[in-house]
């Protein structure tokens, strides 16, 4: 077994669960260890370790308490064409491709402008 399919990514299987875990868009390193604690599987045990019955488990949790990968990304978009089509601050600032949270312009930023100047 040379790779593991959960949500749709082929996560590592010589990396311990946790970890390998995170590489799933939407699960973080907190989450991880809450899907190996509350399923009961041992968090230094690795991927080609589990066997299939936990695989499943694992895949099942993450589909139903989670969204990941695509849903979460269209969602994410989502949010910011809204953004953009109610004209506020936040929404004008993605537009312009200019830092949306409140950063300096004048001597950072240089990578969000680059294409402006």
């Amino acid at each position: 077994m040379a790779t593991v399919n959960i949500a749709g990514v082929n996560i590592p299987s010589d990396k311990k669960v946790p970890y390998a875990l995170m590489y799933i868009y939407g699960i973080g390193k907190t989450r991880a260890f809450f899907i190996c604690k509350s399923l009961n599987i041992d968090e230094n045990s690795r991927t080609k370790d589990l066997s299939e019955d936990q695989l499943t488990n694992i895949r099942n949790f993450i589909d139903e308490n989670y969204k990941t990968e695509n849903d979460l990304k269209r969602e994410k978009s989502g949010h910011i064409i809204s953004l953009k089509s109610i004209r506020c601050y936040r929404g004008l600032r993605h537009l312009a491709n200019l830092p949306v949270r409140g950063q300096r312009t004048n001597s950072n930023a240089e990578t969000r402008r680059k294409g402006i100047i």
